[in-house]
């Protein structure tokens, strides 16, 4: 009775609340822990765990044999030693798979049981302490994925803005402006003492505009064939001098035709070509965007007066040119097709067509001596056609993913970044100074 009452008495004596164990023997000191949890995860920080948090530590059971529910399985009070493939992970509750072992437990993640209560994210998640702009220890997600496209539009944003342009239109201005103050000179020189060298300079920027255009196709894999696109654009312009229209319609026709066939046999005879319909297709917009339309240059500068018209085309597309830039620079707010072009505003396209109709009037009344209200007419339409002009080629640009067509103007870009609104403005000018002059 007296032994039995000892052992009673020594089972009631007072037992830690925080329910440790007597290592010496592996007894359990309190009984009255209570029924473990189902396992959870809980987030640890790097440098602090949660028994740390709650100022007060368990240890860990040392008793050889296998886990029951009533052992408690938990964190020693130190920082938390995880494994490979734990990062931070701490369990609670009922223990782990095997038979416990002395000394700390390693964390590891529960393959069984409960779901994980943290809410799914997308992809692989990191359960390590909390970077910035992650929310509960989670991993950022990007805003792009790697199989989402980035937007065009932001794309050249950005490379225009790393690029530190020297003014808020993104040119070199002052650079720009010497190159175009220079061609500028040295066309008027040409056009009023020797007006029949301006086809050979002609001929050769639209030579120089072709190939810089071939070489951007190709390098976006569009096969288009470049000797017979090269060649046979410089027949279309130099063709319209002996024979006119004729002679453009013709080159025309004839260099399509030849573009067309060296396409189909270029890889031989025995091989199929790949994309022929896409590439013949580009090589004749190429031909027509370039050389047909320069061509009218040629036509415009046979007529009377030939030099003088000319003169005046290229005047009025440097008004537009001049009138867009200054009233978008200082007066831009509202974009005119930002998906095409995010720099043109609608401020800018009423300072060309102020510019450009002002200046048709001063030309055709005082170089070509016709009605002024001819000067209107045309400085409204190459407002138009050199806006459209210009846009063309910026989506030509955004689909190949460039930002100018060459680097052989400094401040411009390349020839066919300075045509872009000639070329359309050439056809224009022939077609009013030809029908009412």
């Amino acid at each position: 009775m007296a032994e039995n009452a000892a052992a009673t008495g020594a089972a009631e004596e007072p037992r830690p609340a925080n329910g440790t164990v007597d290592a010496t023997d592996g007894r359990a000191v309190d009984a009255a822990i209570p029924e473990a949890a189902p396992p959870e995860r809980v987030h640890t920080d790097s440098a602090t765990s949660e028994a740390e948090r709650r100022g007060s530590s368990v240890p860990v059971a040392s008793t050889g044999r296998p886990a029951t529910p009533g052992d408690a399985t938990v964190v020693p009070s130190g920082p938390t030693t995880s494994g490979p493939a734990t990062d931070g992970l701490a369990t609670l509750g009922s223990a782990t798979d095997g038979p416990a072992t002395d000394g700390p437990a390693t964390p590891r993640p529960a393959t069984d049981g409960p779901a994980n209560p943290e809410p799914a994210t997308d992809g692989p998640s990191s359960w390590g302490p909390a970077t910035p702009g992650s929310e509960n220890g989670g991993s950022v997600t990007p805003e792009y994925s790697a199989a989402e496209p980035v937007n065009a539009t932001a794309q050249e944003q950005n490379s225009d803005e790393s690029a530190a342009p020297a003014s808020r239109a993104g040119r070199n201005l002052p650079a720009a402006l010497a190159v175009g103050f220079g061609l500028g000179l040295s066309l008027i020189a040409i056009l009023l003492f020797v007006p029949k060298v301006f086809i050979g300079v002609a001929a050769a920027g639209v030579g120089v505009a072709t190939w810089e255009v071939a070489k951007r196709l190709r390098e976006a894999d569009v096969l288009v064939p470049r000797i017979p696109l090269i060649v046979g654009g410089q027949a279309v312009f130099w063709l319209g001098w002996p024979w006119g229209a004729s002679g453009v319609a013709g080159a025309f026709a004839a260099t399509t035709l030849i573009c067309m066939v060296w396409r189909l046999f270029d890889h031989g005879l025995q091989t199929a070509p790949r994309n022929f319909l896409r590439d013949t297709a580009i090589t004749i917009f190429t031909l027509a965007w370039i050389p047909l339309l320069a061509s009218f240059a040629t036509l415009l500068l046979l007529e009377p007066d030939g030099n003088l018209r000319v003169l005046t085309f290229m005047i009025l597309v440097v008004c537009s040119d001049v009138g867009g830039y200054v009233a978008g620079v200082l007066f831009g707010r509202h974009p005119m097709v930002p998906a095409i072009s995010p720099k043109k505003s609608w401020e800018g396209f009423c300072g060309s067509l102020v510019f450009s109709v002002i200046g048709g009037l001063l030309t055709v009344t005082l170089l070509l001596e016709a009605n002024s209200m001819i000067g209107v007419v045309l400085g409204v339409g190459l407002v138009l056609v050199a806006t459209v002009g210009d846009l063309i080629e910026s989506q030509v640009k955004r689909e190949l993913g460039i930002k100018d067509m060459g680097t052989l103007l400094p401040g411009h870009g390349g020839i066919m970044d300075r045509l872009d609104s000639m070329l359309p403005s050439a056809f224009v000018s022939w077609l009013v100074l030809s029908s009412l002059i």
